[in-house]
């Protein structure tokens, strides 16, 4: 494939984005490897994912630009447009999210979301002991560990491809680039792809 970088480097995640990122890591990882289902604490760390999400709903409208829903929502047009670039043999490098990556992002956060409520709805009345319900929560957390692997796969491997350190840019909140790619383009041209956008 080839590979196209912006101008970097480019600041792109806010601190809110950040914060969001990797305290949802946490919670998935302490809650599925660490803490066992019956436990109070698995139960407060869910509801606090849970509103993790929320947040990030409302950052999605209120945010920085990149972290704004209306910059990289995966429309119909935009998936099209992205997948015809990758045939193509071109990499579609956007300063934000991807439409691909977008498409995970948001299954991501509906997952979590899923698990929070079903997880809630067994410590009500009407669902104690409900064993499917505990079926479908097991389900949907293993289904939100292989989505989360599959996720961190793929923005090492995009990464190397194009050429950015995507990994880094959500520690640091600004892309840099791995190596220098003759004739870069970004999806965002202006101020951003110099790194002047507010964050």
């Amino acid at each position: 494939m080839q590979s196209t970088t912006p101008a970097l480097p480019a600041r792109v995640w806010d601190r809110f984005v950040r914060f969001f990122h990797w305290s949802l890591v946490s919670c998935v990882l302490i809650n599925f490897f660490l803490v066992d289902d019956g436990e109070t604490l698995h139960q407060w760390i869910g509801y606090f994912a849970s509103g993790l999400i929320v947040a990030r709903i409302v950052w999605g409208f209120v945010g920085s630009e990149h972290a704004r829903f209306a910059s990289f929502f995966p429309t119909p047009a935009r998936l099209r447009a992205h997948l015809a670039a990758i045939r193509s043999g071109k990499a579609d490098i956007h300063l934000g999210h991807n439409p691909l990556g977008a498409v995970m992002m948001l299954s991501l956060m509906v997952l979590v979301l899923a698990l929070g409520i079903s997880g809630f709805l067994q410590t009500t009345d009407a669902f104690w002991g409900e064993e499917w319900l505990q079926e479908v929560h097991e389900v949907l957390a293993s289904a939100l560990i292989a989505l989360a692997t599959l996720h961190a796969a793929a923005a090492i491997v995009m990464g190397r491809l194009e050429g950015v350190s995507l990994v880094g840019a959500m520690i640091t909140g600004v892309k840099r680039a791995r190596r220098t790619a003759p004739g870069a383009s970004a999806s965002a041209p202006g101020p951003a792809a110099t790194g002047l956008r507010r964050s």
